[in-house]
């Protein structure tokens, strides 16, 4: 291995958008983080809408106007399937 062409590994903070920090180790000095294991629904339980660009805002526009309009139509339900072992 050559000498002298890697970076140096050494103690690094993490800083979450929640608030968090903790220390890791990497070639970089510091890093920021948007989700941490602290705030991540996966570890919380809780959910966190990540809205990028209000998306998610714009797609609950677009369905509650759909919601309002079938308010008053017919709802149509599905029989199940029946076993398909019977066409052997």
């Amino acid at each position: 291995m050559k000498k002298d062409i890697h970076p140096t590994f050494q103690k690094a903070i993490v800083h979450c958008a929640c608030g968090n920090e903790f220390e890791t180790f990497s070639t970089a000095k510091g890093i920021t983080v948007e989700i941490c294991s602290q705030c991540h629904p996966l570890f919380t339980g809780q959910q966190k809408i990540v809205d990028s660009r209000g998306r998610v805002e714009r797609f609950r526009r677009k369905y509650e106007k759909v919601d309002q309009n079938s308010k008053g139509k017919k709802k149509v339900t599905v029989k199940p399937r029946m076993d398909t072992n019977e066409h052997k």
